[in-house]
């Protein structure tokens, strides 16, 4: 994963990315231990390139590549800055060329720095923890029951990695619908379950309020993973709509979307797209 994170934040070829991340993602399900890069190559995303770094590794027990991205002060800084949240690929050249590696560094600018990248760098050591999927749950439990004291008719969908069934998660996106008393039901629920679980951190800036008639795009997105949404898209694309984490519509003559369609669950989507449903757990690539 970190030569995909290489060549997503430095490079910029997301297709390289996308690559890396589909042949872990394949590596990681097959059933034994891979021996050789000709009996990964056989698995359906792992290309001939793939195949010569896998034996290369078998072999050495390293990679030449990724020591020389290690050993490169601009390869090392800028992927290190993306790992605050807030900072993309392109924010992270633009701090390094500036002279910031560290988050010193970046403390010394925090003026210069939008909300979002100064909440990421104020928690950055709490962002960084995974959270075990047991607490996640018990976590899960508290927010509805808060969501359900305040309005039966809200609705909430814990989403990312947990949602599709990872046993420890990341920062988990929580999707929640209707205005009425929004940020009192926040204020409640992240009290709440910080009273209990004191070593877990709540950004509030990790939930989502979204409309109703966008809700399930919203879900959609937000359950990932982000290869899985890329295929997607692209099928949508395929079939002649365009889908993003706000709407679908159906793209007209002229290459023009439409008004959105009426989406009353994520399997709409799916169906509109001719595309078999999948399952959240399912949803890995």
């Amino acid at each position: 994963m970190k030569l995909a994170n290489y060549e997503r934040n430095v490079n910029r070829a997301i297709h390289k990315y996308n690559a890396y991340r589909k042949a872990a993602s394949v590596i990681a399900k097959y059933p034994q231990k891979i021996k050789s890069g000709t009996e990964a190559k056989k698995l359906d995303g792992v290309g001939a390139k793939i195949a010569e770094k896998i034996d290369e590794f078998l072999s050495t027990g390293k990679l030449r590549k990724l020591e020389k991205i290690r050993s490169d002060d601009t390869s090392s800084s800028i992927n290190f800055l993306t790992r605050v949240t807030g900072i993309g690929p392109a924010a992270a050249r633009k701090f390094f060329e500036e002279g910031v590696k560290t988050l010193e560094d970046l403390k010394k600018i925090e003026h210069k720095l939008n909300h979002h990248q100064q909440i990421g760098l104020k928690y950055f050591e709490e962002f960084e923890k995974r959270i075990p999927r047991s607490e996640m749950q018990k976590m899960e439990a508290l927010i509805l029951q808060e969501l359900e004291e305040l309005d039966s008719e809200y609705i909430g969908t814990i989403c990312g990695s947990y949602r599709r069934g990872l046993l420890i998660c990341s920062k988990s996106e929580k999707l929640i619908q209707k205005l009425k008393c929004f940020l009192n039901f926040i204020f409640r629920a992240v009290n709440h379950v910080s009273k209990l679980y004191l070593n877990v951190f709540v950004y509030i800036s990790l939930y989502r309020l979204i409309p109703k008639d966008q809700y399930y795009c919203g879900v959609l997105y937000f359950t990932g993973s982000d290869i899985f949404n890329k295929n997607m898209r692209t099928l949508a694309l395929e079939k002649g709509f365009t889908l993003n984490e706000y709407t679908i519509r159906p793209l007209g003559v002229t290459g023009m979307p439409g008004e959105p369609l009426l989406v009353d669950s994520e399997k709409d989507i799916f169906d509109y797209i001719h595309m078999k449903y999948r399952e959240p757990k399912e949803r890995s690539e």
